[in-house]
């Protein structure tokens, strides 16, 4: 491994990516330390500490930047947000579908939107802060012009990220966007490891040591997991030339929609208490009835989250792949699965096929979400690192890692995954 890494930075041009790339982690967090001006930090910190939902979340992908109110404070959320609504608006719009099939000039005309998308997004949501937490005491000096500068501090920052991601995409290692939210998450480790070892039961301390690592060994095994669908196609001859023949397979990923189930999920759950915070601290009568059932150290609520967390497995699974399009697509090229007939019968194979291993995978989310819920209730310890967190790093550092070994072996090195 360590030879592998010395062999890399041999190569003048990925020496070259590794260092913008760690060059814009350096970025990101300096950035994160530099405070929205006229705020009161310690006023989130106490709201984080009673009541996370969302807010945890955001505060864990922006690094803890969104705990101490800097420019960082949104994170890249509203970038995400505005990716998966484009996404959405493809597949229900047709012009949008036309300008993507363009080739690049239209997917840069879809990332244009997206990004015009993302401002927006954060426009609104640095209001929302803003508004909500005014009451609260987070502002010094209220008045119009600290919300302004709030506003706009906050909207710039997420701008700046956004640029950043793109940067390190073009210019770096890897998903620019993935790895800020990778090099934001793995900041609040030392934390946690603080945490754990200040917990004054070694015996404790050493079983979560050790599920932890089961956890990981788990997701790596999931996210690499896959069902590949053998292809077959037909000989065809043209002139002289025989095409066709060959044989491929369609691999249907065990957890094809990564992590934005359990992030739909966290949020439809959380945004009743959310919004509620805004105008009370404690909620009472019916209304704190029904929060407290949703929260997810009630039986109810938990299993609400699952409930959500598989639906919208198969919602997103559904958005990004589809049995008629890819069966088209083989029956146009001559491609058969064998035993299947093209046209329908290919369709209901793949759908069916595609339904127990989406049931397969959202089970597999459901685990990793609420996994550290069960730690909580069990080892009376608060666990911060939570299961979207493992997730996101774990899933990053994959694909991190097979970008870096095909830029390897197209130098003729070996590679990261085999040393």
């Amino acid at each position: 491994m360590f030879k592998t890494l010395k062999n890399a930075f041999k190569i003048p041009d990925l020496r070259r990516k590794i260092g913008y790339t760690l060059l814009m982690f350096l970025v990101i967090r300096l950035g994160a330390h530099i405070p929205v001006p006229g705020v009161d930090s310690s006023v989130i910190k106490e709201f984080l500490k009673n009541q996370g939902g969302m807010f945890g979340l955001l505060d864990a992908i922006s690094g803890g930047a969104f705990e101490n109110m800097t420019i960082f404070a949104m994170g890249i959320g509203p970038y995400i947000n505005a990716s998966i609504i484009m996404s959405l608006l493809t597949i229900a719009i047709p012009k949008l579908e036309e300008i993507q099939k363009e080739g690049e000039e239209g997917r840069k005309k879809i990332a244009k939107y997206t990004r015009y998308v993302t401002i927006v997004l954060a426009a609104i949501q640095s209001f929302g802060i803003t508004y909500g937490f005014r009451n609260a005491g987070l502002f010094i000096k209220p008045g119009l012009w600290s919300y302004i500068v709030a506003l706009v501090s906050l909207t710039a920052g997420t701008a700046f990220l956004m640029w950043i991601g793109e940067q390190i995409t073009e210019k770096g290692i890897g998903n620019g966007i993935s790895l800020i939210i990778f090099i934001n998450i793995l900041s609040r480790a030392p934390q946690g490891i603080r945490v754990l070892l200040q917990y004054e039961k070694p015996v404790a301390t050493v079983i979560l040591l050790v599920l932890f690592l089961v956890m990981i060994s788990f997701v790596v095994l999931i996210q690499e997991g896959e069902r590949r669908i053998a292809v077959q196609y037909a000989k065809r001859t043209s002139g002289r030339k025989v095409y066709g023949g060959q044989s491929t397979h369609i691999p249907l990923k065990v957890n094809m929609a990564g992590v934005i189930p359990i992030i739909f999920a966290m949020s439809l759950l959380q945004f009743p208490m959310t919004i509620t915070r805004f105008f009370t601290a404690n909620p009472t009568g019916w209304w704190g009835t029904i929060l407290k059932w949703l929260g997810l150290n009630h039986w109810f609520g938990a299993l609400f989250y699952v409930f959500l967390i598989i639906f919208f497995s198969y919602f997103y699974t559904s958005i990004t792949f589809n049995p008629i399009e890819v069966a088209d697509n083989m029956k146009k090229s001559g491609g058969f699965i064998s035993g299947i007939r093209p046209g329908k019968p290919t369709v209901e194979y793949l759908t069916k096929s595609l339904n127990y291993i989406t049931l397969a995978g959202a089970i597999f989310l459901a685990i990793i979400a609420l996994a550290p819920v069960i730690f909580t209730a069990i080892f009376k310890m608060n666990i911060s690192f939570g299961g979207t967190s493992l997730l996101i790093v774990v899933g990053v550092a994959l694909e991190t890692v097979k970008q870096m070994e095909a830029q390897m072996l197209m130098r003729h090195y070996k590679g990261f995954l085999n040393s």
